[in-house]
This record gives C-alpha cells, structure tokens and sequence, in this order.
C-alpha cells in the first residue's frame, strides 16, 4: 500500500491526471481551467502536461460547456466540465435535464453520454451570493443522471477517476470548504466502489448520515457525544443517486434512531428521501422517527450569517438528544 499526504484539491487534481493519463479521450474543459489551474486550482498543471487540446479554456457559457460535451461524447470523448461555482450551474441546467440526463435512453442505447460535471458546492468559505449553493437535490431527482460528493482526499482520488471511467453522466459535487485540508490517500487501492456508502465511526445509539461537508461536523459532533455517553455511527453517503440504502439499512437496524445531515433546506431533499426511504424499510426497527438537520429554507444567506444557516455540532447534537429522548 502506498500512501500519502495531500489535500483535497490536489488529490482531485492527480485522479484527474491519472484518468488522462489512462485514457487519451479524456478532455477537461471549463472556465480558466487551463493557464490558471482553475479558480480553486483543481486542474493546475493540466494544460501544461496534456496540451491545450485537452485541458480547454472556454467561454463563460455554462450551458456552451455541457452542450459542447454531450456533442464529444457523441463522438466518442469522455469530457469533464468545470463549473466554477455551484450557483453557475443553473445556465447549463436545460442541458443536463434535457440532454445529458436522457440522450442515453432517446437513442436506445446508441449514444453514451460519458461525461462528468464538477460543481463545487455547499458553502462554508465566506463566499457571495451564488457561491455557496447545495443544488444536488435537483439532478438526484433527474432519472439518468448519477450524484456523487467525495468528503475526503481518498475519496476525492478514487471517485474523480472512477466518475470518469462510469459510462453513465454524473454529476460530482465537491464541498469547497474541504478543498485544503489534509488526509492520506491511498494510491494503490480504491476505499469502496463509486456507488457505495462507507461507515466512517461505528456506534451504538443514533445512526448519523451525511455527505460532503457535513461529515467532518457530524464526526466533530460524535466526539462531542461519546464524552456524554451517547455512540454514534457515522455514515458518509457518498452516492446521493443512487442511494445505497443497504448499508444504511443495517446502520439503522443495529442502532434503531436515524438523524441525516445536509446544508441544503430540507424541503424536497436527499436528506427528506433517506429518512422517507429509511422509515419503510426500517419500521420495526426504529425507536424514534428520523430527525433532519439542514440549512433552513431560504436563500443561502450573507457571509456574516453564513455558521448560523449551516449545521453545526450544537445542533447535531440537539437532534441526537430529540431521538434519544423517546427511550426516556
């Protein structure tokens, strides 16, 4: 096993190497990927080592961006688009619902919309408006798509390069604010398949799932209950369309109380459809109905509101209590 320290932005960067290293009809392509490396510098380097027929410079079109992608992968190509920030997305949003989501199914199989957008998402860096967004629930909802979101610089390597082997479109959401800290990474061996949950803390008492972001507050927020006595387990979705419901089946049926954590609002969203989800196949087993903490549902707010609207440790640990507190 090799391993070594680096953080996230550079683990995204060296997958993103090794999958054009692989395979030379992988293009990257976006807003100042190329010269500058990308606003949060994931594709430095790139252009340099591949060549600006592979690393492209493009317009600020979003929508010119993916729609020139689903064309390369018509052809043959497998691109991955750069969304600068997640509240740029919406420009290219027709594109990914309309095209991306269902060339695959309209051409009865003939085109294979190998392609992967990155949109840094979630907030926490004190950012303006429309660069703190959680847009995710929108294209889990699109039949055809995949979401994935990587929380660590492990799965930050391996899941860039499994995104870009996967046949089907994906959507891979990265959490910004985790894009410079450090973790090991294991070059040799990938941590768990694309679509798997991992388990990141065992426990007894209150499964807590998240993704992205959130899953270093919510390990925060287990530390914090261990001293007061209370077990939770961590599990890390990963995958949020799929869901795999089988690994957090078994987390809820061995501690029979559900919390999930996300910084989007909870109306209508992946946090709303685990708990729906979880609540039918886990009935018998729950002792408490399933608790969501969430960003609230307004427009993400101002830098100075900013900790007030995402979750944190306190109020994690204030759901944790409400399920508890059925066994009292």
């Amino acid at each position: 096993m090799t391993t070594t320290s680096m953080t996230m932005a550079k683990a995204l960067n060296e997958g993103l190497r090794k999958a054009m290293e692989k395979n030379k009809k992988v293009l990257i392509m976006g807003e100042d990927v190329g010269k500058l490396g990308g606003v949060f510098r994931i594709t430095d380097g790139l252009q340099k080592d591949f060549g600006e027929d592979r690393v492209i410079d493009s317009p600020l079109a979003e929508s010119a961006i993916v729609g020139t992608a689903v064309g390369l992968a018509i052809r043959g190509y497998r691109t991955v688009c750069e969304i600068q920030f997640d509240g740029f997305v919406y420009p290219a949003f027709d594109q990914i619902v309309s095209q991306v989501a269902k060339l695959h199914k309209r051409s009865d199989g003939v085109y294979v919309m190998a392609l992967v957008i990155r949109i840094p998402f979630q907030g926490g860096i004190g950012a303006i408006e429309h660069h703190s967004e959680s847009p995710e629930a929108y294209f889990a909802a699109t039949a055809g798509l995949r979401v994935v979101s990587c929380s660590t610089p492990n799965d930050a390597y391996w899941m860039i390069q499994q995104s870009v082997e996967h046949d089907d479109p994906i959507i891979f959401c990265e959490p910004k604010s985790r894009y410079w800290e450090k973790g090991e990474v294991d070059t040799d061996n990938p941590p768990a398949g694309l679509f798997d949950a991992a388990v990141r803390r065992e426990g007894t008492d209150v499964t807590v799932i998240g993704y992205g972001a959130s899953i270093k507050t919510i390990l925060r927020a287990a530390d914090t209950a261990a001293v007061e006595g209370t077990s939770l387990e961590v599990v890390d979705a990963r995958s949020l369309a799929p869901l795999d419901i089988d690994t957090m089946v078994k987390s809820v049926e061995k501690t029979g109380r559900l919390v999930v954590v996300q910084e989007a609002p909870h109306m209508a969203s992946i946090g709303s459809e685990m708990v729906a989800e979880l609540s039918e196949r886990c009935f018998y087993s729950l002792r408490a109905p399933g608790m969501r903490v969430s960003g609230y549902h307004v427009p993400y707010p101002p830098t100075r509101l900013e900790e007030d609207y995402r979750p944190t440790v306190d109020r994690i640990l204030d759901a944790v209590d409400r399920a508890m507190a059925y066994d009292s």
